[in-house]
C-alpha cells in the first residue's frame, strides 16, 4: 500500500496541475475569443466552476466536496467528447463548402488538419482525469 504521506504529496500535484491547466485554459480560450456563442463559452464556464471547485475542495476537504469536484470533473470529460465532435464536424462542413466533391479518407485528413484543430477540446477530458484521480479514493483526513 501506498504511504499516506505519499498520496497526500501526490494529490497536491496532480491538483496543481488542474489549478495551471484549467487557468492556462481559460486564458487561451479568452485569448482565441472562444465565446461567440453557448457552445464556445461552456467550457469557459466549465473552467472557472473547475477552478471554483477545486479551491473550495482543498480549502473544505470533506466528502461532500469532492462529491462535486467530481461531478465537475465528469462534466470536464464529456464537454471533451462534445468538443471534439463539434470540432470535427465544424471542419467538415468547412472542407465540404471548401471542396464539394471531397469525400472519403481525403475528406477525413483535410478535416483533422483543418482550420479548427480537431483534438483541441480533448484538454477538458484530459485535466477532468487529472482531476478525477487527485479526488480518487478521497477520505475527508486527507
Amino acid at each position: 500500500m501506498i504511504d499516506d504521506g505519499v498520496l497526500v504529496r501526490i494529490r497536491r500535484y496532480l491538483f496543481a496541475l488542474l489549478a495551471i491547466g484549467c487557468v492556462g485554459t481559460t486564458l487561451e480560450l479568452l485569448l482565441l475569443g472562444h465565446y461567440e456563442d453557448v457552445t464556445q463559452f461552456a467550457p469557459l464556464v466549465l473552467l472557472v466552476t473547475g477552478i471554483a471547485a477545486t479551491g473550495w475542495h482543498l480549502v473544505a476537504r470533506h466528502a461532500y466536496s469532492a462529491r462535486v469536484l467530481q461531478l465537475v470533473m465528469v462534466l470536464f470529460v464529456a464537454s471533451g467528447a462534445v468538443g471534439v465532435g463539434l470540432h470535427f464536424r465544424g471542419n467538415v462542413e468547412f472542407e465540404r463548402e471548401m471542396y464539394p466533391t471531397m469525400a472519403g479518407l481525403e475528406l477525413i485528413g483535410k478535416t483533422l488538419t483543418g482550420a479548427t484543430p480537431v483534438l483541441a477540446p480533448a484538454t477538458m477530458a484530459l485535466l477532468g482525469g487529472v482531476g478525477l484521480l487527485a479526488v480518487y479514493r478521497f477520505r475527508p483526513s486527507q
